[in-house]
C-alpha cells in the first residue's frame, strides 16, 4: 500500500510511519519545509492548492502522488502548546481547517485519487458533556474547540465529493511518555508531586499510543467505514482515578490532597485550561461495533505498556 502522511514528525505521525514501513508499506511524507529525502514532498497547508501543482519540466508533486492508496492527515497546531491568545486560537483553527481543505482539494484533483483520506479530528467535537456517555451519534458542543472540529471535519468535503472515502479520527487523550498529557505529568509524578486538577471528578477519555496507531491501521483497511470514529479506549476514567493509577504505576505515593484549583489553571493557562477541566465520557462505539480489538482497553494496561516501552 502507498500512503501519504502529513504531520509525520509529530508523536502520532512518527509512530504511524514506523508502523506502516515495518509492514512493508510505502510512505510518502508531506512536509512543510524543503524536502530532505526522496520520500518527502513539500506542501503548503495555507495555499488553496496546497502548492501541489503540475509541472512541464519533469515529474510534478501531483505526479508523484498518483497511485496513492490512502492519505493520513495528522498536521495541525498543538492545542496545549501555547496559551490561547486570540492569535493562537486563529492558528489552531487555520492549521486544521485551511490545511484540511487544501489537502482534500489537491487529492481530489489527482488523476487517480486515493481511495481513502483518514484525517485527524478530536473528541473536542462533543464539548463538555458533564461526564455523560456520548458516541459518534451525539451532537456537537458549542465551545471554541467544538466549533473548530465541526469546521475541520467539514473541510474534507472536496475529497468526499470526489468519491474519496473520508474517515474523521475523533481522538481522545493519546497516552505516551513522549508527549501529550502523560509526557507533561510524568516528571512531576516521578518526583511524587502529581496533582489532581480542580475537583478531579471530570472524566478523561484516553487511548494508548499503541491503540491510536492500531485503530488508524484498522481503519485504513476497512473500506466499509467512513465518517467520524471515536479513537478512545472503552474504559474512560476520572482525573482522580487517572492520577492515582499513574502514581501507582510510577511507584510513587498518591497524594489526594494535592490539587491545582480550577481558578489557578485558568490564570496559568487561560482558555486552554478547558482541556484539563472538560468532562466527557466518550465511547468508541463504531470501533467496537467493527470488532476492533483494543491492545490496552483499561488504564492500568495502557500505563504499564506505555511506560515500559517509553
Amino acid at each position: 500500500m502507498k500512503v501519504a502522511v502529513t504531520g509525520s514528525s509529530g508523536l502520532i505521525g512518527t509512530a504511524l510511519v514506523a508502523s506502516l514501513r515495518s509492514d512493508g508499506h510505502q510512505v510518502v511524507k508531506l512536509v512543510r519545509r524543503p524536502p530532505r529525502s526522496a520520500d518527502e514532498i513539500r506542501w503548503d497547508p495555507r495555499a488553496a492548492d496546497a502548492r501541489l501543482s503540475s509541472s512541464s519540466s519533469g515529474p510534478s508533486d501531483l505526479d508523484r502522488l498518483d497511485g496513492l492508496d490512502a492519505c493520513v492527515h495528522l498536521a495541525g497546531a498543538g492545542v496545549m502548546d501555547h496559551r490561547w491568545t486570540r492569535r493562537y486560537k486563529a492558528e489552531i483553527r487555520a492549521s486544521r481547517v485551511l490545511g484540511t481543505r487544501a489537502l482534500a482539494g489537491a487529492l481530489s484533483r489527482l488523476g487517480k485519487p486515493p481511495a481513502s483520506l483518514v484525517t485527524g479530528s478530536a473528541i473536542g467535537y462533543y464539548g463538555d458533556t458533564g461526564g455523560h456517555d456520548v458516541d459518534e451519534s451525539a451532537p456537537a458542543g458549542k465551545a471554541f474547540l467544538a466549533r473548530v472540529v465541526q469546521d475541520w471535519e467539514a473541510a474534507t468535503e472536496p475529497a468526499a465529493d470526489a468519491g474519496i472515502r473520508v474517515v474523521n479520527l475523533r481522538s481522545g487523550l493519546v497516552l505516551t511518555p513522549a508527549g501529550g498529557i502523560l509526557g507533561r505529568l510524568l516528571p512531576m509524578t516521578r518526583l511524587g508531586l502529581c496533582p489532581r486538577f480542580a475537583s478531579g471528578r471530570q472524566v478523561m477519555s484516553w487511548i494508548s499510543l499503541s491503540d491510536e496507531i492500531g485503530a488508524i491501521r484498522f481503519l485504513l483497511d476497512r473500506n466499509d467505514i467512513s465518517g467520524p470514529v471515536n479513537l478512545t479506549a472503552p474504559n474512560p476514567v476520572t482525573n482522580s482515578e487517572f492520577t492515582a493509577r499513574l502514581t501507582a504505576t510510577a511507584g510513587r505515593p498518591d497524594l489526594p490532597w494535592l490539587r491545582v484549583p480550577a481558578l489557578a489553571l485558568r490564570l496559568g493557562l487561560g482558555q486552554a485550561a478547558v482541556e484539563l477541566l472538560t468532562s466527557a465520557r466518550v465511547t468508541p462505539r463504531r470501533l467496537l461495533d467493527a470488532s476492533y480489538q483494543f491492545r490496552h482497553p483499561t488504564l492500568p494496561e495502557a500505563l504499564s505498556a506505555e511506560l515500559v516501552t517509553g
